[in-house]
């Protein structure tokens, strides 16, 4: 039996997983949250996995752990591998030469993205990936590859059929970009936005609602040729601006505080929820949480239907966990748990990872709350000491 003096081991995930429900305090400790080892202090009510954009494969029968974060581009079924081929009611009204992206365009391109990440996937190729991706979501994916050959594992992969694709006119002196969304009903809805690099058409943006039924999808606007209307980030007309509504929803998360600009949900209200469970739970056993959202990256947003904004944007996150007095030790669970090489820690322990969403804002003078529709998130790196 362990003496009074002897350390307890709180066991954390750096990254909630949040969905609709949480347990009661009381239940079966979750390691989605603090919990203890032996006796020491009880788990916060831990969110479940339902809602996160990032999960894979479910803990086996008798483990509390929570499915680890999925990425919203490698969910893959036998089903899924089918080959990317472009509507037949698709036409392009760009004409040869034009700067004007093409459908057709579009859906080879994304589809050449697609085939190329599987075959990366499989390889878990990093160099491969500098040819598909760009910026934080290349970051994100090479850090999910080093993980999972950490782990001795590999990552899921496939082909996303039957996109839909979006793209705003082009502009003179600005990339072009796009969107292609895929559905498949009981797995997903992913949100792949593409954008011109100077290397290349790469991937720079993704999200994905793995909810069982998927929130509503509002119509994106199109003009007479099926081009969407993008908008700057400080577009007027909206409830907020596309930047105002990313920094609100960073802010609301980083401080563990809720936003009545915005619904509540996985991505949103859960998270705050978690994190405030977690910094209680965590300041009884004589340690800090501290958290920080910083946006990474131009806000892009498309006019809706309904004269609001379906928005893009990310964010760099870091929580850091530091003890103000000896007695516990914090582990880390999940991808955090890997990078660490699932040590406890007396002194400190930290992780950083790399997010992404993809919300809808209302127009001016509506009723309605900004809606997160959905999430990509990965580990970029823990310490601990």
């Amino acid at each position: 039996m362990r003496s009074p003096s002897e350390s307890r081991a709180l066991v954390a995930n750096p990254t909630p997983q949040p969905s609709g429900t949480a347990a009661p305090p009381s239940a079966t400790p979750d390691p989605s949250g603090s919990a203890p080892a032996a006796k020491g202090t009880p788990a916060p009510s831990p969110p479940g996995a339902t809602g996160t954009p990032k999960p894979s494969a479910p803990a086996p029968d008798g483990k509390s752990t929570p499915p680890p974060p999925l990425n919203p581009r490698t969910v893959a079924t036998e089903e899924a591998r089918a080959r990317v081929t472009v509507p037949p009611s698709v036409e392009s009204s760009a004409g040869a030469g034009s700067p004007q992206l093409s459908f057709k365009q579009m859906y080879g391109i994304h589809g050449r993205y697609q085939r190329g990440l599987s075959k990366a996937q499989i390889a878990l190729n990093q160099v491969a990936m500098g040819r598909l991706e760009h910026g934080l979501a290349l970051e994100m994916s090479r850090a999910s590859f080093k993980t999972a050959r950490l782990e001795g594992t590999g990552v899921a992969w496939g082909v996303w059929p039957n996109p839909k694709v979006w793209a705003p006119r082009h502009v003179d002196g600005t990339p072009d970009w796009f969107v292609a969304i895929c559905y498949r009903p009981g797995i997903a809805r992913v949100f792949d936005l593409m954008s011109s690099t100077p290397a290349g058409w790469r991937l720079v943006a993704s999200a994905a609602d793995t909810q069982a039924t998927p929130a509503r999808l509002p119509k994106i606007a199109t003009d007479a040729d099926g081009y969407a209307t993008s908008l700057p980030e400080n577009a007027p007309g909206l409830l907020a601006t596309p930047r105002q509504v990313a920094a609100a929803h960073l802010a609301s998360m980083a401080g563990a505080e809720p936003d009545p600009m915005f619904a509540d949900g996985p991505w949103t209200s859960d998270v705050v929820q978690f994190w405030q469970q977690e910094r209680a739970q965590l300041e009884e056993a004589g340690w800090t949480l501290r958290l920080s959202y910083r946006q990474e990256g131009p806000v892009r947003a498309l006019r809706t239907s309904d004269g609001g904004a379906l928005i893009w944007y990310a964010a760099r996150s870091v929580d850091a966990r530091r003890a103000q007095r000896v007695g516990a030790k914090v582990s880390l669970k999940g991808s955090a748990a890997i990078r660490t090489a699932n040590k406890a820690f007396t002194h400190s322990v930290s992780a950083t990872y790399g997010r992404m969403y993809v919300a809808h804002v209302p127009p001016a003078g509506s009723t309605e709350p900004v809606r997160v529709l959905g999430e990509w998130s990965d580990v970029l790196e823990s310490h601990g000491d």
